[in-house]
């Protein structure tokens, strides 16, 4: 298929590593010895491990034990081979749990049923195992007490923060990962609209869109392809409605790629535009050309909130309220900093955001432009690459 960005080539057991020495660097600056990692975010941060199961059911449980040299994954007996396939050694992996693995050939994989009856037993034998008298950050503490109680004595600070801000911070590695899902996602929108006319359906240009990502290797997550007065609706699935001679298309959408993730956002019209279409759509994209040109370390998260507000006011929407102009994104889609009012939030060097200044108008449309980048020693890094001007589809 044409149009499809070539992949990085980033070592993913390299970069496993390096995000390891990151937390362990983060851990001896910590007011804790050791740290328990419980969101699939930062597992797979620690371990390099992304669980299936761990994304389609909200019950999943797992668990990340990082000492200053080692590391224990506490997992559903289910995900105990793949982990091993994936590099974990099978001793440092503690499942709980009933599933069955059969071998033709001698394997402790074969006996992982039933060791452990729940997450919090399995976590309590990592702990163990970690070493005694240590002192742990736990993920999630504030909101789970049987965590505390997992961990016993040694729980010591709810870490939920501590691990965003290391994660906050992004390898090199990991932003040409963020790089290639982003321009996947794009090289998406444009062949939808490589096949679009009057007359396609809302389906046609997202069943384009998903192709194209699967055919890069990522991971569609979501796409929303809105025509008409649909695309006011921010996030709504595809239907068989057919795009209409001067109307506007929505394309927010978003892949997997390495699990690191995408979201941009592009505006269509079919046929010439309107002067409102046109105008509406050249204050939202002035609104985030500022946001990108005041960014830099050291500026407030609320200022470039603040300046996509005033900006797209200033030409000619007005009023423009927005909950916020963008956020962080990584190994989840939304990180913190949101770009939202009171954010005191300062930029640095390695964080990596998607901006956006949407427009949602319901019973004439929505429109929306959105991109993402790193922030850089001295302004920023923009992943996407396809023309921002409001593109106008030949009829």
């Amino acid at each position: 298929m044409t149009g499809i960005p070539p992949a990085p080539a980033v070592d993913l057991t390299g970069l496993t590593a390096e995000r390891a020495g990151r937390l362990r660097k983060a851990l001896s600056e910590a007011p804790f010895d050791a740290v328990v990692l419980t969101t699939p975010e930062s597992i797979l941060y620690a371990t390099g491990y992304r669980s299936v199961a761990g994304a389609l059911f909200r019950a999943h449980r797992m668990a990340a034990v990082v000492t200053a040299d080692d590391c224990w994954l506490v997992c559903p007996a289910a995900d105990t081979a793949p982990a091993v396939d994936g590099g974990l050694p099978e001793d440092r992996v503690v499942p709980f749990g009933r599933f069955y693995f059969e071998s033709s050939g001698p394997t402790p994989l074969t006996g992982v049923a039933d060791r452990h009856p729940d997450v919090y037993a399995a976590l309590r034998t990592a702990i163990e195992a970690a070493g005694a008298g240590l002192r742990h950050g736990v993920e999630g503490l504030a909101g789970d007490p049987a965590l505390g109680a997992a961990v016993g004595d040694g729980a010591e600070a709810d870490a939920t923060g501590w691990a965003i801000r290391v994660r906050g911070l992004k390898l090199p590695g990991e932003v040409e990962l963020l790089r290639y899902a982003a321009r996947l996602a794009e090289a998406g929108v444009r062949a939808a609209l490589e096949i679009a006319e009057e007359g396609v359906t809302e389906q046609a240009l997202a069943e384009a869109i998903a192709t194209t990502m699967v055919a890069g290797g990522g991971e569609p997550r979501f796409v929303v392809a809105t025509t008409g007065p649909r695309s006011a609706l921010s996030d709504a699935h595809p239907t068989d409605r057919r795009w209409r001679r001067g109307e506007l298309a929505r394309f927010d959408v978003g892949c997997l790629y390495a699990g690191y993730w995408s979201d941009i956002g592009r505006t269509a019209v079919l046929g010439e535009p309107d002067t409102r279409q046109a105008g509406h759509y050249a204050a939202i994209l002035a609104g985030l050309d500022e946001q990108i040109a005041v960014t830099r370390p050291g500026v407030a998260v609320s200022e470039v909130f603040d300046v996509a507000v005033r900006t797209v006011e200033r030409k000619g929407v007005s009023p423009y309220r927005r909950h916020h102009c963008g956020h962080g994104i990584g190994l989840a889609v939304y990180e913190p900093p949101i770009v939202s009012p009171g954010v005191a939030v300062e930029l640095e060097p390695g964080m990596t955001f998607c901006f956006e200044t949407p427009y949602y108008n319901i019973g004439w449309g929505g429109m929306m432009v959105e991109d993402t980048l790193v922030v850089t020693g001295d302004g920023v890094d923009l992943f996407t690459r396809s023309p921002r001007e409001l593109p106008v589809v030949a009829i």
